[in-house]
C-alpha cells in the first residue's frame, strides 16, 4: 500500500507524485555533479632556469576515476595559437617545440593521485611564458561543467646570487675549535620576492668518507627568523648558544650571512654548504619556491682532542737536589686546540718516595688562579706559574725533604669552554709521565730516653712529672720538636693492636719554635723545655684515667741556607714509662671506718629480727593457753 496509500493519497495522484519527486531529484543532481577542472590563481611568476609545478585538478566528473589530463600553451606573442604541450593519453599529443623536452623527461606530467596531476618543466626558458590550459577529456554520459582551466605565468629572469668569502681547506681542525663560514646572496627583481638562507653539511658516512647524510645546522628563513636545524644536536647547541647565524648588510646590495659554531664536536666532520632559496607569495596566498642555488664550501674534518694533546714534564727522569736548593719543574702541554678558545685546569701532583697516595700540590684554576693542596705544599714557599703557551711551571724556592717524591701533572681541557662552570665536566683529562725527585739530606742521629723522677708513691690527685732527654748529633743549627703520647693499659693485660691503641693518643707538643699544643685528657696539662734537650710534661690533679704508659716522640728540624726551617725526617720514639695512682691516706682511713657502720648496722639488725622474733612467738602460746 506504501505510505502514501497510509496517508489516504489515491492511485494517480500517487504516480504523478513520484514522478514530480524524480524529476527534482535529477535536476538537483545535474546541478550539484558537473565536471569542474580548477588550477591556482594566477599570475604565477616563476624563474627561468628554474623548475615548474602546475597542479590540476578535475572533480563532479562521471566514469573512470583515473582521469586523463593535457596541456595546452598560449603564448603571449600569439594568444590564439593552441600548442600541445604534453598528454597523459596520447604520446604525439606534444608539439615540436615541445617534443624533445617531453621525451626527455624535462616536462612531463605527474600524478598525484587518479584525478590530481601536475605539469612538470624542470627547467623553465623564457619562451615558457603564457597562458596555460589544462584539459580533461570527458567521460561523462552529458557534456557539462567546466572541462578546462588556464593560468597565467610569467617567466622572470634568474637574479639570484650566492658567493662566499672563503673556503675550508680540509686541514684536520682540534675538537673545540670555533668554526666561521660567510655567504653572501642577493636577488634582484621587479616582483615583492623574499630571501632564505640555510647553511648544511653532508655528513660521514661511517667509514671516513663524505656520503649523503644531509644535515641542515641553521637557516634564516623567508621571514627573517633563525631556525637551527632538528637533526642531530643542533637545536640544543643553538639553545645553548653554541651555534648561531647573523645577516649583515654588504657591498653592492649583497646581504651577508655569517654562521658560528663556538665549539666543535666530532659530529661536524662533513662537507659544508650554503645554500640560498628565492620565495614569491602567489595569488593564493601560499609562498612558493621559485629559485634556489647551493654554494659548497668545503670540507671539514674534526680531529679528537685526545688523538692531539699531550701532557709532559721537563726535566723527565730524576731530579737529585741538595736540601734547601731551589727546584722548578714545568709541565708542557700541546694539542689543545687555540688557547683562546679551550679552558685548562692544570694540576701538580705528589707521590712519596715510599709509594702511597698521591697528593694535590698545586692547582691552577682555568681562570689562572692558583691554589696549594696541602699545608707542606704552601708550607716551603713557591709558586707555580704560566709562562708561554702550553707551559706552566712550579717553583720551589727553597726544597725540602718533604718536598722528595715523584710529580707529575695532569691538566684537565674544557673543550670550546672559556669560563666552565665548577661543575661542567672535563672534555678530557691526561696525565703526564712522573719526574723522581730526590734530596740529599745531612745525616742526623737522635735518642730520646722518658725519664719519670723518683719520688715518694704517685697517688691520685697529685702532679705526675714526666721527662724526656733528646740528644741529637749533626752538622749545622737544630731544633727538636717534641710530642708526647699515653696509652691505656688494660685491665687483663691483654694487647689491644688496633691502629688507634698501638700508637695511643697524644697529649702535647712543643714545636721547633717553641709553641705549645695541649689536647686536653681531663687533666690539666703543661708542656715545657726546662734545659737544652730535656723536655717535661706534668699532669697536675692526676686521676684514675691518667694511668697507663707514656712516650715521648722527637723529631729533628734543621735550617737550610735561606734560613728557612724543614723537618730533616729524623725521628726517634723513646722507650715508655709506666704511671700507676695509689690511693691517698685519707681514702685507706675511710675504708675500715666505712666497714665497721655496716658491720655493726648488719649485726644490730640481726638481733633485733631475732628478738622480735621469740616475742612474737611467745605471745602466740600464750593466747593459746588461755582460750582452752
Amino acid at each position: 500500500m506504501g505510505i502514501l496509500g497510509m496517508l489516504g493519497i489515491p492511485g494517480s495522484r500517487m504516480a504523478r507524485w513520484w514522478r514530480i519527486v524524480l524529476i527534482a531529484v535529477l535536476w538537483e543532481l545535474q546541478s550539484v555533479v558537473c565536471r569542474e577542472v580548477t588550477l591556482p590563481p594566477g599570475p604565477l611568476y616563476r624563474v627561468a632556469g628554474f623548475p615548474m609545478s602546475l597542479p590540476c585538478m578535475v572533480s563532479g566528473y562521471e566514469g573512470s576515476r583515473t582521469q586523463d589530463f593535457e596541456w595546452f600553451l598560449y603564448r603571449e606573442v600569439a594568444k590564439e595559437i593552441q600548442i600541445g604541450v604534453v598528454s597523459t593519453r596520447d604520446r604525439g599529443f606534444p608539439y615540436a617545440i615541445f617534443h624533445e623536452r617531453v621525451n626527455s623527461g624535462e616536462v612531463r606530467v605527474e600524478r598525484d593521485s587518479g584525478d590530481k596531476a601536475r605539469l612538470v618543466i624542470q627547467r623553465l626558458r623564457p619562451e615558457d611564458q603564457g597562458r596555460y590550459e589544462c584539459y580533461t577529456p570527458s567521460t561523462d554520459l552529458r557534456y557539462q561543467g567546466s572541462y578546462s582551466a588556464s593560468v597565467d605565468v610569467k617567466v622572470i629572469a634568474d637574479t639570484l646570487l650566492i658567493t662566499h668569502s672563503r673556503i675550508l681547506n680540509g686541514r684536520p681542525v682540534i675538537e673545540g675549535t670555533a668554526l666561521q663560514l660567510t655567504c653572501a646572496a642577493s636577488v634582484q627583481s621587479a616582483q615583492h620576492t623574499h630571501l632564505s638562507v640555510t647553511f648544511g653539511m653532508r655528513g660521514s658516512t661511517g667509514s671516513g668518507s663524505l656520503g649523503h647524510n644531509l644535515k641542515e645546522i641553521i637557516s634564516i628563513d623567508r621571514d627573517l627568523r633563525v631556525n637551527p636545524g632538528r637533526g642531530g644536536s643542533y637545536e640544543k647547541r643553538y639553545n645553548n648558544g653554541e651555534i648561531s647565524l647573523e645577516k649583515r648588510s654588504g657591498d653592492e646590495g649583497k646581504d651577508l650571512y655569517i654562521m658560528k659554531i663556538s665549539v666543535l664536536a666530532l659530529e661536524d666532520s662533513g662537507s659544508y654548504f650554503c645554500e640560498a632559496a628565492q620565495w614569491v607569495l602567489d595569488p593564493s596566498g601560499q609562498w612558493e619556491r621559485i629559485a634556489q642555488r647551493t654554494m659548497e664550501l668545503g670540507n671539514l674534518s674534526v680531529q679528537p682532542i685526545a688523538d692531539t694533546l699531550s701532557v709532559s714534564t721537563v726535566p723527565v727522569g730524576e731530579v737529585a737536589l741538595q736540601t734547601g736548593s731551589p727546584l722548578s719543574l714545568t709541565c708542557v702541554v700541546s694539542g689543545a686546540g687555540p688557547w683562546n678558545r679551550s679552558a685548562l685546569l692544570v694540576q701538580w701532583l705528589r707521590r712519596g718516595p715510599a709509594g702511597g697516595v698521591e697528593v694535590e700540590v698545586a692547582r691552577m684554576s682555568p681562570n689562572g688562579v692558583v691554589s696549594w693542596g696541602d699545608d707542606i705544599s704552601s708550607g716551603g714557599g713557591g709558586s707555580m706559574e704560566k709562562g708561554a703557551e702550553g707551559r706552566f711551571s712550579l717553583r720551589r724556592f727553597s726544597a725540602h725533604p718533604a718536598d722528595a717524591g715523584q710529580y707529575r701533572c695532569a691538566v684537565s681541557v674544557y673543550a670550546g669552554q672559556l669560563s666552565p662552570a665548577p661543575s661542567s665536566p672535563a672534555t678530557l683529562t691526561q696525565r703526564s709521565e712522573g719526574v723522581m725527585v730526590s734530596l740529599k739530606t745531612k745525616e742526623v742521629s737522635v735518642l730520646a730516653v722518658i725519664e719519670l723522677p723518683r719520688r715518694p708513691l704517685l697517688k691520685r690527685g697529685s702532679t705526675v712529672t714526666l721527662l724526656c732527654n733528646v740528644s741529637v748529633v749533626t752538622t749545622g743549627p737544630t731544633q727538636l720538636e717534641v710530642e708526647w703520647w699515653h696509652k691505656k693499659r688494660e685491665l687483663d693485660q691483654k694487647e689491644d693492636t688496633t691502629p688507634e691503641n698501638t700508637k695511643g693518643r697524644i697529649l702535647a707538643t712543643l714545636t721547633y719554635d717553641g709553641r705549645s699544643y695541649l689536647y686536653s685528657n681531663g687533666s690539666e696539662l703543661s708542656v715545657d723545655r726546662i734545659s737544652a734537650g730535656t723536655y717535661r710534661l706534668r699532669i697536675f690533679s692526676a686521676h684514675e684515667e691518667d694511668q697507663g704508659d707514656y712516650y715521648c716522640q722527637a723529631d729533628v728540624w734543621a735550617q737550610d741556607p735561606h734560613g728557612v726551617w724543614y723537618n730533616t725526617g729524623a725521628s726517634t720514639k723513646s722507650a715508655m714509662a709506666h704511671v700507676y695512682l695509689y690511693a691517698r691516706v685519707a681514702d685507706l682511713l675511710l675504708i675500715p671506718l666505712v666497714v665497721g657502720i655496716s658491720s655493726a648496722l648488719f649485726v644490730g639488725v640481726v638481733i633485733i629480727s631475732m628478738v622480735t622474733c621469740c616475742f612474737m612467738k611467745r605471745l602466740a602460746r600464750q593466747r593459746s593457753h588461755g582460750r582452752k
